[in-house]
Parts: C-alpha cells; structure tokens; sequence
C-alpha cells in the first residue's frame, strides 16, 4: 500500500494542490483556455504530486509551462516514451521536473505529474488548450470545464486510468474562472449551471463581454457556459497567417482556414419525414445510473430519467417502422431476440418491460452489446438509427469508438451523455464516427426535449453524395485536413479546416460549394470568403487543425494495430505534427526538467495524488488510489478503495474492477423511495396508442383533469369516442404544455395522421367543445387539422 497511500493521511497532511484558476477566451465558436495550477509542498520532505483530471475530449493541448521562483520551465512535446525516460533520469538525479500526458484509453483524461518539489518551495503550473464549442438545439454554444472525473468502468483483464477522488465537501482547492466572449455578431446573453456575476459588455455593439464565476465556488461540478449570438447560424471562415518561423509548405508554416458552415435545406424537402427506420435503443442501467441527475432536492435519478424518454420515443416512432431495446451494464439484455415491427402489441410489451428497469446491472461494459447490435442484419428498406443513453463512465474509449466507426456505413448513431462527468470524448466520438449527433444532459437539464431534437434528426431525410468543392485565385492550392463530412443536419454546423499553399493577391477571395442529395434532390450551398488572414488570432485555428490531422491519423494507426498491420508509419507522422505544431496526442507527451543551477534535492521522494472532485450522489467517501510508473507505461490497474482519514474508517481491502461499480452504487432494497406521482404530461402520453390515436377512458379523462362523466357528456353527437378523445388530448396538450412542445411535438403530428385518416366529420365542432370544457382557447390551425 506504501505506493498509493497519503492523500489524507492520519496525520492529515496536506495536499499539495491549493488552487485551479482558469481564463477562458471565446471567440466566435472557438475556445482558449488557460488553466493555472498551484502547488505548495508544505512537508519537509521532497514532494511528487499526481494530478489526474479530465479534459475535452476533442480539446488541443497546445502549451504546458512551470514557474518556480523566478524561473519559468516550458515544457516540449516529446515522443512519450522518451519523455517518461525523461522524466524519471530527472526525479533520480535530484531535479524538478514535469510530466503532461494523455491517458492510453482515453483523450479527456490526462495526467499531471509534479516531480521533486522542495520542501516549503511552490510551483505554478500554466496549461493551455483550444477547443470548438458544440452548438446547441437552442443555438447555444456549449463550454465546459470538466472538474468530475467519475471512476470510469473497465472491462476485466483491461488496464486503466484509476483516479483519486474524495466527496465535493474535502476538495481541498478552490476555482477562480473568468471568461471573455468576442464574436462579429453580438452577444446575446451567457447562461451558466454555476452562480456568475453579472455579464459585462466591453462595448456598445456588445459584440464583447466579460462573466466571472462568483468567489468561493467549489470545483466540485463541471462548470457549464452557454454563449448566444444573435445571427448565429450564419456561415464563416477564418483564415490564419502561417508560423513566420516554420518553413513554408508545412502545416505550421502556411495559412490554415477554418470554415463554419449551416447547410439550409429546401423547406419542402424537410417537412416531409420519414415514416420508415429500425430505432435501436440502448441503455445504460449500471449502478451509477441510479445517481440524482443533479443536487435539487427529490431530483429524478438518471435510469428514471431514461425511462420517462424511452416512454416518449415510444410513442412518437411512427407506424411502419422496426426498434428494438438494448440495455447493458456487466452484462447485456435485449426486450426482442431481433427488431420488430413497431404496432399496439410490440409498443405496449417494450413499454411493460422499460417500467422495470432499474440501475442493477453492474458495470459498464458497452462493448459487447454494440457488437451484438452490429451482428443483427439490417432489415432492407429500413435505415437504422441507434440511440446511445450512457452516464460515459467506460474506460475503453478508444476500442468503442473505433467498433462504431467501422460500422458507420451499415447506421446513424445518436448519443446521449447522461450526468456531471460523462466522457466527452465517448460521447462526441459515437456521434461523430456514426454520423449522427452528441448531446449532454447536466445540472438542471431535463433528458426529453433533448432527445427528441435527436429523433427529428433521425427522421429527417438521410444526406448523401455530400461534395465539397474549392475554387481560389490561380497560384493557391489548397489541402483538406478535416475527413470528409459523411453527415449533415438542418441547422447544425460543419467545421472543416484546410491548408492553404502559396501566393494570394491582396484583396482575393476563395470560395467553397457543398453539394448533396437529399431526398432524391440535388442541393447545394455555396460560400464566398476573403483570403486576408485574420488579426490576433495566433496559431489557435492551425493547432485545431493539427489536432483534427492528428485524431484521423490514430484512428487509422489503431485500426491497422488491431488488424495485425502494425508498420508504424501513422505514428511516426502523428509524433512529427505532434511535435512540430505542440498540439499534445496520443503517442506524445510534455515534458519539463528544471537543471537550474544544478543542485540537486536531498531527501527521500514523497508521493502525494491529488483529489479530484467524487461524482455527485457517490453514497460514501471513498478514494480510489493510482498507481503510475512513468517509465514502466504511464497509468496502471487496481484499484486500492479506503475510507477517508476525516471519517476515522480503516483501509478495508482490495476491490475489483468488476465489483467497483456496483459497490460503489448499491442501496439496500428498503433505501429505495417511493415512486413520485407520474407527471401529468408523461401520464397522457402513455395512454396513447401507437397509431396516435387516444380512446376515451376514465385514465384519459383523469389525465386530462376532468371526471369520465363530464368528458362523456360533453362529447358532440355523431363523433366517435376515439376522434373527440383525441382531440381533447391535442387541445391540452396546446393549451397547457406548450412549454414542453419539443417533447410532444412528433406524438401530437401522429395524432394529427390518424385524424385526418379518419376524415371524421364536425371537428371545428369538436375543437370549440373541447375549448370549453378544458378552459382552453386554441384554434383548430394551431392542431394542424
């Protein structure tokens, strides 16, 4: 245990990491941000601090620097081997010396290892990275600063990241964070999960403004920034001056442009969508699934959450189509051997079952479910769309990603991030890599309406032949860094980045023309950009542009790995561009070695893990102890689990990966509370039949808030119980749930289908009887009959 004990100690010594102070730097849907950490040994013996933490997953970690004293240390990007060599030749000499690197498993989780600090001596830890900001249903762009790092879930016989993590309450260091916003468009308005002073405008076209969190918040939750611009779906391009001191030619040394585009479909084409598709819905029902989604008293925990949006998805799929449910935790279940066709019988027996599902299957081993999914023949004429809901605690990242990607021609993928400190990086890459679309679900979040955004997605007509056409001034070549784009959605943006080589005359311009089929109808978007490089941007757009290089290239690396073709060449560039453009990756690492005046440091080397942050609703105060050998291969397996020191508990043992999460999680059966009185909306819907329609009984008028006998009454004669009851639904759903339209909108459009079908007569009597017995004013157009 000597390895991996010391975070609160029986003497309670301190831990070295006293405080996290962040600047965020926005501009326009790109991300700068500087992180400073303070270290403070205040033992009298020399220190070495591990630090693991969580980061975008798509981030660019472009600069890791040490202050100590007066002297400043920046780090290098080497081969990570030869860093972690490195760095141990420096601790075994006497020096101080610095280690940043990214987690084998996973690209949002890296290391921090603070070696040989003196006694009594602070180090200042300066790290940047640059990141694009994800765009919202609302057209928000999302920022977040991870702070969980939840224990992630590793199938047996694998090796991965362990974490220190203590509760919220002993996060023993605090967080500063600024942020400064600046667009060509203004900035509407900047909301946030965590309590922020009020928002600054720096000028009067408040096209900049400054947000800072409010003094004494506790990194005990990701910090969640939503930015809003006014105009914001309208196409961009930035393009940026090459490296004056790198050669022409080469990434670094020529212009790099990074386009923004918001493809706009035909209105036609889009109101039109499809009544066909096999939806595959697969769930996470591991033990931290029974967590709270966030701290508000009586908050829903996140497996209720999903069951409420499998009822919703239910009952909005529309008739025709096949689906299936999946759920996994150690293990996998499905409700059907394979999908079915969607019909009154298939829906109420899937909708028996989800009303059962509890958080009570162990881990998180997503792997075997996705290939069991992927082994099942697609149905012809039936594209499939699968929908991911997991809190992204795996450890696999990588091998899930790659699994998906190399079935990315056969489905669409639709991820849901369910929870603080679910892995962007699995979250993003199952969207990305299967060509559908991510989406996060925190603090105060409900999961339906974001869900649904996801399934209009899926509904919409698939986009093929997607081109991408380039025309600049002769003399300007130009070479695509971004894979090509395989998806595009209404309204969302696609980002490519290109290098750009040779002479522009002043004042020219470039353009760029997407073509695509949709629906059988050839489209294309056309746009038009100058080639002057922008001012003060510095090298943020090329490192995101080495950064996306970079990720394609360890994707191909690691597919041929696994295929037995291992020549070595993908590496070898990714270690080039990595070190060349100083973005981090998965074969590198920073490495910084204070020589200063020679002398070394006397005394025995102390370990110390910093803490990060437990998840939220974790039910004890455990810590989770890592064990790193640099030289030996960076982070290693098994997990030592104790009682923290402040609660006087005795180290209790060895745990294994495969009990971690469930004992980590389980209640007693008695704990469990009573099931809260359903909601009103959600207590309608399930009424619903799967061809839209609603019939007229006492639950529907319970529903509804009226008796059996005033809704029977009130019914007009020569209408069918089935057409006035469901119409009554529709008009309560306008007139009381407007708020919640996104989660009922496609219900209500097959009630609206079946309605119409039945041609039934006298129903502008109907709309004006059902105003009156529910109190409602909605006109017979707002319905769509």
């Amino acid at each position: 245990m000597e390895n991996c004990c010391g975070l609160l100690t029986s003497k309670k010594e301190p831990v070295p990491l006293k405080s996290v102070e962040v600047e965020l730097e926005v501009r326009d849907h790109v991300a700068t941000v500087v992180s400073t950490l303070i270290y403070e040994n205040k033992e009298d013996k020399p220190l070495e601090a591990v630090f693991v933490f969580p980061m975008p997953g798509d981030a660019a970690v472009c600069h890791f620097s040490a202050t100590i004293g007066q002297t400043q240390i920046v780090a290098e990007v080497k081969e990570k081997q030869k860093a972690r060599e490195e760095y141990d030749d420096a601790l075994s000499s006497g020096q101080q010396a610095f280690l940043l690197e990214e987690s084998d498993q996973s690209p949002d989780i890296f290391s921090l290892s603070v070696g040989s600090l003196p006694p009594g001596e602070s180090a200042s830890i300066r790290l940047e990275y640059v990141t694009e900001l994800a765009v919202q249903a609302d057209e928000g762009l999302r920022f977040v600063l991870p702070a969980v790092l939840n224990p992630r879930y590793h199938p047996q016989g694998s090796e991965g990241v362990q974490v220190t993590s203590v509760p919220a309450s002993l996060v023993p260091y605090s967080l500063f964070f600024s942020a400064r916003v600046s667009s060509p468009r203004p900035v509407s308005k900047v909301e946030s999960n965590c309590p922020m002073d009020p928002l600054k405008y720096l000028n009067t076209e408040q096209s900049q403004a400054m947000v800072k969190l409010a003094a004494g918040h506790k990194f005990d939750k990701d910090v969640e920034l939503l930015i809003y611009y006014k105009d914001a779906h309208q196409p961009t391009a930035v393009v940026e001056a090459g490296q004056t001191s790198a050669k022409p030619g080469t990434l670094m040394g020529d212009p790099v442009v990074m386009l923004s585009l918001y493809p706009e479909f035909p209105q036609a084409v889009m109101s039109s969508l499809s009544s066909c598709g096999e939806f595959v819905f697969l769930l996470d029902r591991s033990g931290s699934m029974g967590v709270p989604l966030n701290n508000n008293e009586g908050s829903q925990t996140r497996i209720g959450s999903a069951r409420d949006t499998l009822l919703l998805l239910l009952k909005s799929i529309p008739m025709g189509c096949y689906f299936n449910i999946y759920s996994f935790g150690s293990s996998y279940e499905h409700i059907f051997p394979k999908s079915v066709e969607y019909s009154e019988k298939t829906m109420e027996e899937a909708l028996k079952k989800v009303e059962f599902m509890e958080d009570d299957l162990g881990g998180t081993e997503i792997l075997e479910a996705l290939k069991h999914i992927y082994s099942q023949a697609c149905i012809p004429n039936q594209s499939r769309q699968l929908f991911v809901f997991t809190d992204g605690e795996v450890g696999n990242t990588k091998e899930v990603i790659n699994l998906v990607k190399n079935n990315s021609g056969s489905h669409r993928c639709f991820s849901f991030g369910i929870g603080e400190g679910a892995s962007s990086a699995l979250i993003n890459g199952l969207a990305k890599e299967g060509g559908g679309y991510a989406q996060f679900i925190t603090g105060i979040d409900r999961m339906q309406p974001k869900v649904m955004q996801s399934l209009r997605f899926a509904l919409q007509p698939a986009v093929v032949d997607i081109s991408v056409k380039w025309d600049f001034p002769k003399g300007v070549s130009v070479t695509v860094l971004s894979p090509p784009i395989t998806t595009l959605f209404q309204g969302q943006r696609s980002l490519i980045y290109a290098q750009l080589t040779g002479q522009s005359p002043k004042a020219a311009e470039g353009s760029v023309t997407v073509k695509y089929s949709l629906a059988g109808h050839p489209s294309q978007n056309k746009f038009h950009f100058s080639l002057k490089p922008a001012e003060d941007s510095g090298l943020t757009v090329h490192r995101l542009a080495a950064r996306t290089l970079i990720r394609s290239l360890e994707m191909v690396e690691e597919e041929e790995r696994e295929g037995g073709e291992p020549d070595g060449v993908k590496k070898k560039k990714v270690v080039e561009l990595s070190v060349q453009s100083g973005v981090s990756s998965a074969f590198t690492a920073f490495i910084a070695v204070n020589k200063g005046n020679g002398e070394t440091i006397q005394g025995p080397l102390v370990r110390r893990n910093v803490p990060t942050s437990m998840m939220m609703g974790c039910p004890m105060p455990c810590m989770m102890m890592m064990s790193h050998s640099p030289a030996a291969g960076g982070f290693s397996g098994g997990v030592h689990v104790m009682q923290s020191a402040a609660f006087n508990i005795p180290i209790d043992g060895l745990l294994t990966a495969d009990s971690l999460e469930e004992d980590m999680y389980d209640d007693p059966p008695e704990a469990k509370p009573e099931l809260p009185r359903r909601d009103p909306l959600l207590q309608l819907v399930s009424l619903q039949r799967a061809s839209g329609r609603w019939e007229l009984d006492p639950a529907v008028a319970a529903a509804l808030g009226k008796t059996s006998e005033e809704v029977e009454n009130t019914q007009p004669s020569e209408v069918n119980k089935e057409v006035w009851a469901t119409i009554l639904a529709l008009i309560w759903l306008h007139g009381f749930k407007m708020d919640a339209q996104e989660e009922w909108e496609l219900l209500a459009m097959k009630a609206v289908s079946w309605l119409r079908a039945q041609n039934a007569p006298h129903v502008t009597q109907c709309v004006e009887a059902g105003n009156t017995l529910l109190g409602c004013k909605v006109q017979k157009d707002a319905l769509g009959i």
